[in-house]
């Protein structure tokens, strides 16, 4: 128990402590020029300690304080209703569901790109560089072609941002994957040679089983990545709902708080698909005998 805490336990809450300390002090630092700049307005003298109590309370602040955000967390959360449209809630549901439309289209499209790259020499060397240069191209540049594109026939709500999500998260499931299938030693593949298996058996039973760890290291990227895709998504249709339609509303009347609330409830959000991700790749290996 004590080598726990000091090796896992107490490291995370000395950054957690460390962060907190420098994220006070710029709330300080960046909030403090509106405040003296309300005072001189006002004609009033002010000390260094209303300085301080006034930046932790601004209503509009250029850095939101820790205490402002988690109220703001709290309010979306806990004290509104699940349907209503100013619930976090409803709008991490909205993004989650293009989120795992895209996480599974890109997961399929990934691995079977990835089993025709292996089997395939012409696939390997014509279509791999082509899904390399893909990720060249930055998804802000191309969600708004995407997007106008499918409205121009027809085709918007969910299937528009899960293409998105789609397109950023096959990536990395298909250079794991390649790396995972290739990954078993040539002694291995001749010995099945010798057992006289087929492409399909050695596939199964040899390569298959060899890329599950690579496999499942590639879906915890490509899940968090698949959220940003879907998040990205929602800004250039002017989306009234989701974590993106949060953050384009808060950027346009400057409620800063509910931007970093949106964050916030984002980055719990990818932690949480991650955990299920590792949760299912402890499991597996778990089925497969592997010790953890």
């Amino acid at each position: 128990m004590t080598s726990l805490f000091r090796d896992r336990i107490l490291p995370v809450l000395t950054v957690i402590a460390a962060i907190l300390v420098i994220w006070h002090v710029f709330v300080i630092y960046l909030n403090a020029p509106f405040v003296r700049d309300q005072a001189a307005r006002a004609g009033e003298t002010i000390s260094l300690s209303q300085i301080i109590e006034r930046t932790f309370a601004q209503e509009r602040p250029i850095l939101p304080a820790p205490h402002q955000i988690v109220a703001e967390l709290w309010d979306t959360t806990i004290n509104k209703a699940v349907t209503s449209k100013r619930s976090l809630v409803y709008h991490a549901w909205i993004t989650l569901s293009a989120t795992l439309a895209g996480f599974g289209m890109g997961t399929v499209l990934g691995i079977t790109l990835a089993i025709g790259i292996v089997h395939n020499r012409a696939m390997d060397r014509s279509l791999m560089p082509w899904v390399i240069a893909s990720q060249t191209i930055p998804i802000l540049a191309i969600a708004p072609m995407i997007i106008v594109v499918l409205n121009s026939i027809g085709i918007s709500g969910l299937m528009p941002k899960a293409l998105i999500s789609t397109y950023l998260s096959f990536f990395p499931i298909v250079v794991g994957m390649v790396k995972g299938l290739r990954s078993p030693d040539t002694l291995l593949i001749d010995l099945m040679h010798t057992y006289n298996a087929s492409r399909a058996q050695t596939f199964w039973k040899l390569r298959w089983p060899a890329s599950m760890p690579y496999l499942f290291t590639s879906l915890k990227v490509a899940i968090a990545i698949s959220l940003v895709g879907a998040i990205v998504g929602e800004l250039p249709t002017g989306a009234v709902a989701g974590l993106g339609a949060r953050l384009l509303s808060g950027s346009y009347y400057g409620q800063t708080i509910q931007i970093w609330a949106a964050l916030f409830m984002a980055a719990g959000l990818a932690a949480l698909l991650v955990s299920i991700v590792g949760y299912a790749h402890v499991r597996v290996l778990k089925r497969m005998g592997v010790k953890p």
